[in-house]
């Protein structure tokens, strides 16, 4: 098969052949028909995430397809079936696991053994696949307890976005947060992850849902998606303009869906009374959050998110459901589609702000 293969930062992905090894027990061979391409994947290009940096390894971790093939004793789908990858895969076991936080298992239980036959290779050389999925690549072989079954009604361009950015968003919103009804949000980056923050907050019932970014066309998507107000803070300090705007009162809920310290400063900064600060962007590994003490408001809380706190066989389908009843909309997200080989093109629009979400396709 080929894949998109990353080597080294700071230089672009390359197209090669991979072979496939068979699946073995609990393993399912996948038919990749769309991937999602996320910030996190070009976060090894750009060396912010160069402590989880294995070469060569497929990047790609929002994929959906059809299943080809299954290993002895899979229970979650058979060969035909449409089914959602997704990088919280879980071990069922752990203390993490059986207190209903599977989002948050850390077994690796879905990677094979040391002793066992690589999954991918080149020749003799292993190839290691980004969180145990590596959807940049026309074939995946995962565990089964990273894949759910969909219905096949749901187009798979729209469902791969389910598999990480809108089940991250929305999940932040809807379970990290527990954001209830007629409070207000604000989201500092409104991006793929913070657009579905901006859904999740709407679907959950806010009063009131602020989108602050650099980029025009990212606010007009987040006022499209649900945003009751935007803040351009390419032309006005963002915390000042959004105390002004809530008559300093501030806001219930603040989310950081970007990876940058000075963002998830200003979310503390932005919090009302009692309030909640929710760290979703993933920050370059020896990260450093400051927060002036008088910026803290009395009782308020600072959190992370990790997969919006996903049970994602139960979430990956409600979700859906919610894109079906028109709800989600998951349609506005796709920006732009492209091939394979056009990966390190969609890193370069993704960058740029020009897109919310760029999904390759395989078909």
């Amino acid at each position: 098969m080929q894949a998109a293969i990353f080597r080294e930062a700071h230089a672009p992905l390359t197209i090669e052949d991979v072979s496939v090894d068979k699946p073995q027990r609990r393993e399912l061979l996948i038919r990749t028909v769309a991937t999602g391409v996320c910030h996190s994947d070009f976060h090894f290009v750009d060396g912010h995430l160069a402590a989880y940096t294995r070469n060569p390894m497929i990047l790609g971790h929002e994929g959906a397809g059809v299943v080809e093939a299954v290993g002895e004793d899979v229970t979650v789908a058979k060969p035909g079936d449409h089914v959602v990858a997704c990088l919280s895969g879980f071990c069922g076991t752990c203390a993490q696991c059986l207190s209903g936080h599977p989002n948050l298992c850390a077994e690796r239980y879905v990677s094979r053994g040391r002793e066992s036959a690589a999954r991918l290779s080149m020749g003799t050389q292993k190839v290691a696949a980004f969180a145990d999925v590596g959807s940049f690549a026309e074939i995946m072989l995962l565990h089964e307890n990273s894949v759910v079954k969909i219905d096949p009604d749901i187009p798979l361009d729209r469902a791969a976005l389910v598999g990480c950015g809108v089940l991250t968003g929305v999940g932040a919103a809807l379970r990290t947060a527990g954001l209830q009804a007629g409070e207000t949000v604000a989201v500092f980056g409104c991006g793929g992850v913070g657009l579905s923050i901006v859904q999740g907050a709407r679907i959950g019932g806010a009063s009131r849902i602020i989108g602050v970014d650099r980029v025009a066309s990212k606010l007009d998507t987040a006022l499209s998606l649900g945003a009751t107000d935007t803040i351009d803070a390419s032309a006005v300090d963002a915390v000042d303009a959004l105390r002004e705007m809530t008559g300093d009162t501030g806001v219930d809920h603040a989310f950081e869906a970007v990876g940058i310290p000075e963002l998830a400063t200003q979310c503390v900064e932005s919090l009302t009374i009692g309030g909640t600060a929710t760290i979703v962007g993933v920050m370059p590994t020896d990260a450093t959050i400051q927060v002036p003490f008088n910026a803290l408001r009395p009782e308020c809380k600072v959190q992370t998110s990790r997969m919006g706190s996903n049970r994602f066989r139960i979430d990956i389908p409600r979700y859906l459901d919610f894109y079906r009843q028109g709800r989600l909309h998951l349609d506005e997200m796709v920006t732009r589609r492209g091939r394979l080989e056009d990966v390190n093109e969609a890193f370069r629009a993704m960058n740029d702000g020009e897109v919310a979400r760029t999904v390759l396709m395989f078909d």
